[in-house]
């Protein structure tokens, strides 16, 4: 109901501010009409914040902007914007401001690790491709707020051609992330020419998109951009629920559109302080997710990034949630907690210990509820033998799928499949002069 009211109210303001009206379901009206300063956000939601907290807002804003879209907006609880996880997520705060030392502006080292702009290749058979830097809104906790909204990095065709021939010119990448900003920002058609000309590359197996629109936007899940997408598996989505809150009627819609379209489903939720480091919503977050056919995939710890420190927890409160998480609910709902190394080290899991002890043929775990049991070693493991010359290997290494079916005798004939009409010794006379004269 509150969402339907704050919708309500932001369309009829800006009905009267266009003297048009509006198309709430249309992304790029969504998008055309996202919110970019602090006065129409406020007139939107007929929200009047304190004196102090506007000055502290608009100071903010003067180095990491404001951009919100309606969609995502008419989400807050404007009862409750101290502690509403929406409006957290995406009005700035003065603590934004706050400098760290250990704080970095590229505290991945994405841009070390690029060999041709725009491709980070830190992983050996995968790379990272930022093919948009646009996002339909500005997430407070983003990692990349150097390059975000900055049109100055926005990636042209020219560019997106040049990271192309690298994977193509790079044959051990056979996964590619496409990111950026949000790479759902890009047109249908722009959004397929990259896919079909990753499509054109032997070695890329998979292709995976990274978005937030299922999120903060997800009238652009509309059913000409799935109907592309199934052109193109196999092909991943990961997205980036954060909250309960989130899974709106409208998300729960965009997600079962990609769903039914037989894309596989992730999540890379953000462990953020005073907005989801509570044991409890973690474990409805994941649980819902799964209903809807989203498999939690990292829960990532905050990154050093410019900015973020009020976000920060410490990696003890990630440990605790994953305890409580662990055995505490479905094994599919429980995400790998990561660490994703300053200066490009890549995703670290941490997770808590269950392996208590270990001697040479005895090992002591603990589970969930604390029970403490042994798993006894085999007494001989004789590992077969492998002289590292995989390629004449005849032991187990045969890596090519099973035939399922292999027809022989009479069964060639009566298989309605099988083209075989007749079964012919090879030996007897006649196929004898048969062979002389071919």
């Amino acid at each position: 109901m509150r969402e339907k009211n704050n919708r309500q109210r932001i369309e009829a303001f800006i009905d009267r501010k266009t003297k048009k009206k509006s198309n709430w379901f249309d992304w790029r009206w969504q998008v055309a009409h996202t919110v970019r300063d602090l006065e129409t956000a406020e007139n939107l939601l007929g929200l009047k914040l304190k004196k102090d907290r506007r000055e502290q807002i608009k100071k903010t804003v003067e180095k990491f902007p404001i951009a919100i879209t309606p969609y995502y907006l008419s989400l807050i609880d404007t009862k409750n914007v101290d502690y509403d996880p929406i409006f957290m997520q995406s009005f700035p705060s003065i603590h934004e401001l706050d400098s760290c030392p250990s704080e970095m502006s590229d505290p991945l080292q994405e841009d070390h690790d690029s060999p041709v702009k725009g491709i980070t290749h830190r992983y050996p058979d995968r790379v990272l491709f930022l093919v948009s830097n646009l996002c339909s809104m500005y997430c407070r906790h983003c990692t990349r707020k150097r390059k975000v909204g900055d049109r100055d990095y926005i990636p042209n065709k020219a560019q997106i051609k040049k990271g192309l021939a690298y994977i193509r010119n790079t044959k051990q990448v056979r996964d590619v992330l496409l990111s950026g900003g949000d790479p759902l920002m890009l047109s249908d058609d722009y959004l397929e020419w990259i896919l079909s000309e990753l499509r054109k590359i032997p070695h890329v197996e998979i292709i995976r998109i990274g978005t937030r629109m299922p999120v903060v936007l997800p009238y652009r899940i509309t059913s000409t951009l799935v109907k592309m997408l199934k052109k193109y598996h196999p092909l991943w989505i990961n997205t980036h629920f954060n909250h309960p809150r989130e899974l709106t009627e409208s998300s729960r819609e965009a997600l079962r559109k990609l769903a039914d379209a037989g894309i596989p489903l992730g999540n890379q939720t953000v462990l953020l302080s005073g907005i989801n480091d509570c044991p409890r919503i973690m474990k409805i977050l994941v649980q819902r997710l799964l209903i809807n056919r989203v498999r939690p995939y990292y829960l990532y710890q905050c990154d050093l990034s410019e900015g973020l420190m009020h976000f920060r927890t410490p990696i003890g409160k990630g440990i605790e949630i994953m305890e409580n998480l662990i055995g505490h609910t479905t094994g599919m709902a429980v995400p790998t907690y990561v660490i994703d190394a300053p200066g490009g080290g890549g995703k670290i899991p941490v997770m808590p210990n269950y392996l208590i002890s270990w001697s040479t043929n005895k090992v002591i775990l603990r589970n969930y509820e604390g029970v403490i049991c042994t798993y006894k070693e085999p007494d001989s493991y004789e590992p077969i033998f492998c002289d590292r010359k995989c390629d004449d290997c005849k032991l187990q290494l045969n890596l090519e799928g099973a035939h399922e079916d292999k027809a022989v005798g009479i069964r060639k004939l009566i298989d309605d499949y099988n083209d075989t009409t007749s079964l012919t010794p090879q030996g007897t006379e006649r196929i004898k002069r048969r062979n002389k004269k071919s």
